[in-house]
């Protein structure tokens, strides 16, 4: 199929790759142009900014999660729907996982999706480095994808010297570049950045931002080489091909032989601005799977939806709304009865520390919450050991499945818990490193980590065969 589509990529995180890809895909929306936006890694801010501006959800394509034939299938199921496609990369175009391999890199994605990526080079300080830069890049790999440049932080009177210089020297086109900007940069936050919610103004912003590229990037060229893509085959994972005829593992180790959802269960999902961290492609999966997935505020509404089978608390900024949400005594009472009386549930993060006793808020003030983990979530004062990508393998028979599965997933969080948990085991890939973490039994699992279905969709087949009652 044919799928046009480029790579946003730089040789570092910190080269304005976030901004200078939201520019883009404004002036393409600006264009009439129908697009799609993924993110490689496990970032979740990006893909909300992306989503702000095509008018729907960006997807993750982080190649530790997933295998190539599914990368391929995450991508071209959302590629085929529209006319454009853009990714934008992780870190350094080449960093992997661990920092010791161009697994889970940028390069690697655009390598399995045959994607012609574009590099962004930060020019600040810069002459004929920027050369050097080109010409490393190009040469890392036998073929790096690289087939065009953007420069960033560059100005009008440089700009044609250098586009010469390089499109002389070496074998990629020169797209264009961006000025520096001052009033639509995006500040940071504790956490990455901040969300879009967050940023007064963003659409006047964005509308700027894409203003100025107009005159400054060649979009023609730019859309002419995302049509150069090569067609990309393409299909559904085994798993979810042969649904109507697998065997469903229960809790405790033997076979199930309903081998579908019966009817739609209705899970019931925390999300409002604490509560907004999670991956699209695990809510799709749900959906494909038989959920009807009911959305509520644990700030706003006072109440759970009626009639739920099943609750999921994903991550985000509770910490930020600590006060709110422990204020809203209704809403954690039907939430702390709903656990106490069996209903499943899953809880990441964000969601974990709202599950706790007491939760502080950025001041290290301590608030009630739900009461269903025993312990308090704390503040730190930084990024602690337990953080970036991991493989999960359950110590015991729990709601997602046997102790012999394997999950992946990944932590990044600056509160940490007097209650991790210790039903699983957390390992770091390519490192010696690893901990125990997360709380799980036959009705739930709740921790720190994060983790993505599709790395095995069996957890969500469990799940909801937990919640509609066919899983013992």
């Amino acid at each position: 199929m044919n799928l046009p589509r480029i790579m946003l990529t730089a040789p570092a995180s910190g080269s304005g790759k976030t901004l200078i890809t939201c520019g883009i895909l404004q002036a393409l929306k600006n264009r009439g142009v129908k697009l799609a936006a993924f993110k490689t890694g496990p970032d979740y801010i990006d893909p909300m900014f992306h989503g702000r501006i095509i008018g729907i959800p960006s997807k993750n394509l982080d190649r530790f999660f997933i295998d190539k034939e599914t990368t391929k299938y995450l991508f071209a199921r959302q590629a085929s729907q529209v006319e454009f496609s853009v990714m934008e990369g992780a870190m350094g175009y080449y960093d992997g996982i661990a920092g010791s391999t161009t697994e889970a890199s940028g390069f690697d994605v655009a390598t399995i999706t045959d994607t012609p990526a574009v590099l962004i080079i930060n020019t600040k300080g810069m002459s004929l480095s920027i050369g050097a830069i080109v010409q490393g890049f190009l040469q890392f790999q036998p073929d790096s994808r690289i087939r065009g440049v953007i420069f960033n932080h560059m100005t009008s009177t440089r700009y044609e010297k250098v586009k010469a210089q390089i499109e002389s020297a070496y074998p990629v086109k020169v797209l264009g570049y961006v000025p520096t900007v001052k009033d639509c940069v995006i500040e940071s936050r504790h956490l990455g950045l901040v969300t879009p919610n967050d940023v007064e103004n963003l659409q006047e912003r964005l509308q700027k931002l894409a203003a100025v590229m107009e005159e400054t990037i060649d979009f023609d060229a730019l859309l002419e080489l995302g049509q150069s893509a090569p067609a990309l085959e393409w299909k559904e994972p085994e798993i979810l091909q042969t649904f109507q005829s697998i065997s469903f593992e229960n809790v405790g180790g033997a076979s199930n032989n309903h081998a579908s959802i019966h009817k739609k269960v209705r899970i019931g999902i925390a999300k409002d601005e604490a509560f907004c961290f999670f991956y699209q492609d695990n809510l799709d999966l749900l959906e494909q799977l038989g959920a009807e997935l009911v959305y509520f505020s644990p700030i706003w509404d006072e109440h759970l939806p009626e009639n739920l089978q099943g609750l999921i608390f994903y991550g985000g900024y509770p910490e930020l709304y600590a006060k709110k949400l422990s204020e809203n005594q209704t809403m954690l009472t039907e939430i702390r009865q709903a656990i106490d009386e069996g209903m499943p549930y899953l809880a990441e993060c964000g969601g974990f520390m709202y599950l706790h006793e007491q939760m502080q808020d950025m001041e290290g003030i301590s608030h009630p919450m739900v009461g269903a983990i025993k312990g308090e979530a704390f503040k730190t004062s930084k990024l602690g050991g337990r953080f970036g990508y991991i493989s999960l393998l359950s110590k015991k028979n729990q709601i997602f499945g046997t102790s012999d599965m394997e999950y992946r997933g990944h932590e990044f969080h600056y509160f940490d818990s007097t209650s991790c948990g210790e039903d699983f085991h957390a390992q770091k890939p390519l490192m010696s490193r690893g901990w125990d973490c997360i709380h799980a039994d036959e009705n739930h699992v709740a921790g720190f980590p994060h983790f993505y279905y599709y790395s095995n969709p069996q957890m969500a087949i469990n799940f909801l065969k937990r919640c509609e009652g066919e899983l013992p």
